[in-house]
């Protein structure tokens, strides 16, 4: 089964009231990097507050959210012999996503941690995840749901 995942975490402030938003998609295209809009099915989305903290802890708190509902979908983690799992995240946040791809150290400690738990989640999925920079005009349903969090 293919997984495309779209996240986003934002806060008003820095630090401020903060929020996080992701959507998760079954893509049932071979190739997921042509996968349209329309050969894709929206399985979870998530759109909740975190409390108050920075952006960046926004941005990962996001991630980690998308991967307890990948690791706690029955259908996602036994979707069979004959299928294996594939989940494509797309973030507008180079940062993060550099971090996540081993690219940049991080020096923030709450960051570290949020790291470490990134990587314990990883490891319950089974199957291979992929993290990828994309424009914020293109990540507009994950703000979306970011924004509609905070302005609840």
């Amino acid at each position: 089964m293919n997984v495309i995942v779209h996240t986003d975490g934002g806060s008003r402030g820095n630090p401020g009231r903060a929020a996080v938003g992701a959507v998760l998609e079954e893509c049932r295209c071979v190739n997921m990097s042509t996968c349209l809009e329309n050969e894709r099915k929206i399985i979870g989305e998530i759109s909740k507050t975190i409390g108050e903290t920075t952006n960046n802890v926004a941005e990962y708190t996001a991630v980690i959210e998308a991967l307890k509902m990948i690791t706690t979908n029955e259908e996602l983690m036994h979707s069979g012999q004959h299928k294996s799992l594939t989940v494509q995240f797309f973030l507008d946040s180079s940062l993060v996503v550099n971090q996540l791809n081993g690219l940049f150290k991080i020096k923030d400690e709450r960051l570290h941690g949020l790291y470490r738990l990134v990587l314990e989640l990883l490891q319950m999925c089974k199957g291979k995840v992929t993290f990828a920079y994309i424009p914020r005009e293109q990540n507009r349903h994950a703000d979306m749901l970011v924004n509609r969090a905070l302005d609840a």
